[in-house]
């Protein structure tokens, strides 16, 4: 039997004068000198940056983005004071559990959606019925819609957790729900698998990061634990470059300045553009080419989901917070995370000395972290980066399908 969902839909806008503001200052950008900085090396080209802002100005058609993906239900409520925009798809199945899927930074909202459809109507792509979710896919409060977040400055992945289990148990009315999530959704996602590990019937997640990964007086060192030394293999060296380069001047700015950062980057949306633009290319397994993983449209539809907001400045704090208020557990049981937890990683991301896919599953089973997690499906990919959902949309669903087939019943 159909019921009706409790709440009316609110399908995303954007005002016209908001667009006109944005392709006036577009128009206004100034670029600065940077020379040899072809590949990348310095950070985002100019000549690279400035045909995507030509395109954002002139080409670029944000109400065709707006209809693709009001073509899913969106959704407005307060939970616990909070503004809460999400998106939503309902399953189809002889019995869809519902499923929160949460996004990370420099995430929105949209980039789960190439894995929401075979989540919530999988008969329809050759799937199992009996595989179906009811999709619920929130934007982290202060990442774009409904706009920057007032009211709550300390907020953080834990804080989040308590508000997504309210909506889901008492505004949505879930006696027991599912949760996934990468980067930040992550953490989030292993929250509600420590904090409520009775009313989930699992997680899955993208990274298997612990939950006091931010807590510390160094949380913005992205290379602690891998200290560089004399004796070491060049190619073990060469990774731990690699990796500290692609995320650590993102996360020490991140945690020690983003107010700072944030008034270039809501006053500029050149800027804003760029700052996102070296994490979608350093993140994703593009090959060098990242329109290979991204089109230039995909690109600003992510970008105006930002800009069209205002959100980026409260997008930042989130690293802060989580070091400023830092997590402390609910309970001593161990594992931590107590819900069943799958995981899927990707090779793109393997730690140093890793380089298989059935490595990587191995050093996590063998490794410290997995001590955290009460974990009954681990699986990594060859294929994608970062934003896995996304790049390897057919590979995520496949795993999340497997954790939670055994764990639908209760």
């Amino acid at each position: 039997m159909t019921t009706r969902f409790p709440l009316d839909p609110v399908p995303i806008h954007v005002p016209d004068e908001v667009l006109a503001d944005l392709r006036a200052r577009l128009a206004a950008t100034r670029s600065p000198l940077d020379e040899g900085n072809d590949d990348w090396s310095y950070g985002v080209p100019a000549g690279y940056l400035r045909e995507l802002v030509e395109h954002w100005r002139d080409g670029y058609d944000w109400r065709a983005a707006e209809a693709a993906i009001n073509a899913y239900e969106h959704y407005q409520v307060t939970v616990a004071g909070v503004p809460v925009h999400f998106m939503r798809k309902p399953g189809r199945g002889p019995r869809p559990i519902p499923l929160i899927l949460t996004h990370g930074w420099p995430w929105t909202f949209w980039h789960w959606s190439k894995v929401i459809d075979p989540l919530a109507d999988p008969g329809a792509s050759g799937g199992d019925p009996a595989d179906a979710f009811e999709v619920i896919v929130p934007s982290l409060p202060g990442f774009g819609f409904p706009g920057p977040l007032t009211g709550f400055p300390d907020v953080n992945f834990w804080k989040v957790a308590d508000l997504w289990h309210v909506l889901m148990t008492e505004v949505l009315g879930h006696a027991k729900y599912a949760a996934g999530g990468c980067d930040i959704g992550g953490l989030v996602s292993s929250q509600l698998g420590h904090k409520y590990a009775d009313e989930l019937h699992g997680i899955h997640i993208g990274s298997g990061l612990p939950l006091d990964f931010f807590t510390g007086p160094r949380a913005w060192d992205f290379a602690r634990n891998r200290p560089l030394t004399d004796g070491q293999p060049a190619e073990l060296r060469d990774r731990i470059v690699e990796l500290d380069r692609r995320s650590a001047s993102h996360l020490a700015v991140h945690v020690l300045d983003g107010g700072t950062l944030a008034h270039g980057l809501s006053d500029s949306p050149a800027g804003l553009l760029a700052w996102l633009l070296e994490r979608w290319n350093s993140w994703s397994d593009n090959g060098g080419d990242l329109g290979s993983v991204f089109t230039a449209d995909e690109l600003l539809t992510h970008a105006t989901i930002y800009w069209a907001t205002n959100s980026i400045g409260t997008s930042l704090r989130y690293y802060a917070n989580a070091n400023r208020y830092p997590w402390t557990p609910a309970h001593d049981r161990k594992p931590v995370v107590q819900a069943p937890v799958g995981l899927t990683f990707v090779t793109y991301e393997n730690p140093p000395g890793i380089r298989t896919a059935a490595e990587r599953i191995r050093a996590f089973e063998d490794g410290p972290q997995a001590a955290w997690f009460n974990h009954v499906n681990v699986n990594a990919h060859d294929r994608g980066g970062h934003f896995i959902p996304w790049e390897n949309p057919d590979g995520w669903v496949a795993d999340l399908r497997r954790t939670f087939r055994g764990l639908r019943r209760g």
